[in-house]
């Protein structure tokens, strides 16, 4: 056994309590860890991922693990899971905090503070200038994805909205287009934004290229946050048509200063030093944490965007060691939080060269993020002026947002517990009742499928929803549909269980089932249901039909069970009938969004024509020609499509049918 991993307490120490038992391999493991940078992994027997770390010193900081008992802590019931590990040395520190925090992401360990991806930010698009055609008059645009160089881009902003605002503005003062290439080629008059004097017409020529280049470009350094510079310029210019008495030219300047006056007027536009800032507020409560995040770009304020981490309880003294890997050196729980978003947020997101926060930032780790960068990352910790102004904010915000968050999670445990106590689940812990629902959705039979929708932790689950295409039954049969639907959802998972029963072992990875499966229907889908359960070999106790009342009257529901048990009126009032009613909305919601989206392919799709029976490629060439596209075939009669040659009066009417 290794002197830096003892496992047993020191000999000056005879009434602490005993360090945990570990396997001779986990030991030895740790004793030949080199002392470099790296990541390392803690696994328990189970083969899930407990903790994801970094170190400076690999063998110092995985070893201060097992040096001491931890007692009853959050690190304490952690180590004792931790059955073996795993490390990857890195060269820097800069590696290492970039493999970790990919590894957090994509293992989402239980015991890490994880902040969960969101999709990417949007930015404001500038397409390239060129020097012919519409490249000539660039178009400002909404985007959200991977940027080009050829083409500027303005941001990212903290939503949708923002973007929207930032081109609206554009439109106003600058009078730049949005409109797409093939628009802009094919008019031949201008459109209503020329109208309403958003756009200055250059699809008509109503512009010069060189005047718009010159809006182009006061728009350009507008957003870069030289708006006192252009608005002087545009003052300058306005003078200069003035005297030469150039009043028209000058009055269309004059409304532009006016428009950009009123916009620095409204978003009080008065410290233009600081150009791009990030301000990073953080609240913790009632075992959650809230990470605000404002965002300043070219001196605007652009809005804020909250962030909700997981894991945050189980985290807690986990991460007591500093950037460096020593133990000892103790953050508050507001300092990890806020470490640990600064380090998966700029994975993917450019960082800002100043940040302001509401608790100190790990210097390491804003090394390491400059490293990782290549910009000099700096973060202000107690903020004087403007800066202190947005923090304030930003922390208001912070606060109310997670006091919106307890609220709402207080109401959902409330009927979560409504639901197992109405039903008397055999249910110890609340936060693991899992319920899926199932719904059928068609038109007149087209298009049918059903939808999946899961209830888990006190909310719903949208990564775990499914749709399921319903093939090979008879248009409109709902019982079928259903039969097939859970036929697909549970019959590996039946085979697997039944396969662990025999042998006594469960497979690693092996799935749930539910601790209540909900089915949009009564006696006729509830009894289909059972007969699917009792062919799986499955208890029947799981099934809960939602019967509607008398009148299909919200709030009249009664539940139908599978096993015998007599229907249950919960009331409209009672918690628990609010939560079946939220999950079934959500089932129906999800069901009929992608109906509607498969019907929308056949109908709207020309390439979708083929999926009609009986219609191949040459009979969908001959009626696209005919009718010049699949919106002309839907608009024609069952007369004119029977007039194409290869289509029969049969088919014509099956393929008015399905277009219609």
């Amino acid at each position: 056994m290794s002197e830096n991993v003892p496992n047993s307490p020191p000999a000056d120490v005879t009434d602490a309590a005993p360090v945990p038992a570990y396997s001779e391999q986990l030991l030895s493991d740790v004793a030949s860890l080199p002392s470099l940078p790296g990541v390392y992994r803690y696994f328990d027997a189970q083969g899930n991922v407990l903790y994801v770390g970094k170190a400076i010193n690999l063998k110092k900081r995985v070893s201060s693990y097992f040096q001491k008992n931890h007692g009853g802590t959050r690190i304490g019931h952690m180590v004792s899971k931790i059955a073996r590990l795993e490390t990857t040395v890195v060269r820097s520190e800069a590696e290492a905090l970039l493999l970790e925090n990919n590894l957090i992401k994509t293992l989402n360990p239980k015991y890490n503070i994880l902040f969960r991806d969101d999709k990417s930010y949007p930015y404001l698009k500038i397409t390239a200038l060129g020097k012919s055609g519409s490249e000539q008059f660039p178009r400002v645009a909404y985007y959200r994805g991977a940027v080009e160089k050829k083409h500027h881009y303005f941001g990212p902003y903290p939503s949708a909205w923002a973007v929207k605002e930032a081109i609206l503005l554009m439109q106003k003062v600058f009078r730049l287009r949005t409109c797409e290439d093939p628009v802009f080629s094919n008019r031949t008059r201008p459109c209503l934004l020329y109208q309403i004097k958003r756009c200055s017409g250059p699809c008509v020529g109503h512009v010069s290229p060189e005047a718009y280049a010159q809006d182009l470009a006061d728009a350009e350094r507008f957003l870069n946050g030289d708006a006192r510079e252009v608005m002087r310029e545009l003052e300058a210019r306005m003078m200069r048509h003035a005297d030469k008495l150039e009043f028209e030219q000058a009055a269309e300047l004059r409304n532009q200063v006016a428009a950009l006056s009123s916009v620095l007027h409204q978003q009080s536009v008065d410290n233009v030093s600081d150009r791009d800032v990030d301000i990073l507020a953080v609240k913790v409560q009632g075992g959650r944490a809230c990470v605000n995040l404002a965002m300043v770009r070219g001196g605007r304020h652009l809005g804020d965007r909250p962030y909700f981490p997981v894991h945050v309880e189980d985290a807690g003294d986990l991460d007591e060691a500093d950037a460096s890997g020593a133990p000892g050196a103790v953050r508050s729980l507001e300092m990890q939080v806020l470490d640990a978003f600064i380090a998966q947020h700029y994975l993917n997101v450019p960082a800002p060269p100043s940040l302001v926060v509401s608790v100190p930032v790990d210097k390491g780790l804003l090394q390491a993020l400059s490293e990782q960068t290549g910009v000099k990352v700096s973060a202000v910790h107690n903020p004087r002026e403007q800066r202190r102004v947005w923090l304030e904010m930003a922390q208001t915000n912070a606060g109310l947002q997670l006091a919106r968050l307890l609220a709402e999670e207080g109401s959902q445990q409330a009927r979560t517990r409504a639901l197992v106590e109405a039903l008397d689940l055999p249910l110890e812990n609340l936060d693991e009742l899992r319920v899926e629902c199932f719904d059928i959705s068609h038109t007149s039979g087209e298009s049918t499928q059903a939808s999946c929708v899961v209830f888990h932790h006190h909310k719903m689950q949208s990564a775990e929803y499914r749709r399921f295409k319903i093939n090979d039954i008879t248009p409109g049969d709902d019982y079928a549909a259903m039969r097939q639907v859970l036929l697909r959802r549970y019959g590996k998972l039946a085979e697997t269980l039944a396969e662990a029963k025999r042998s006594g072992a469960m497979p690693a990875g092996t799935g749930r089932l539910p601790e209540l499966v909900l089915v949009d229907g009564g006696k006729g889908q509830v009894s289909m249901a059972r007969e699917v359960f009792e062919q799986l070999g499955l208890d029947l106790s799981l099934i809960v039909g939602v019967e509607k009342g008398e009148g299909r009257r919200i709030g009249l529901e009664e539940l139908v069970f599978a096993d015998g048990r007599d229907k249950v009126y919960l009331g409209k009032d009672s918690a628990a009938l609010m939560l079946v009613a939220q999950i079934r909305d959500e089932a129906h919601r999800f069901a009929i969004t992608g109906m509607r989206a498969a019907r929308a392919k056949v109908r709207i799709d020309g390439g979708k024509l083929e999926e009609i029976p009986g219609i191949g490629p040459k009979r969908r060439a001959r009626l696209l020609q005919r009718f010049g596209g699949v919106r002309g075939v839907a608009l024609a009669s069952e007369a004119d499509i029977a007039q194409v040659e290869g289509i029969s009066t049969e088919l014509a009417a099956e393929i008015y049918r399905a277009l219609h």
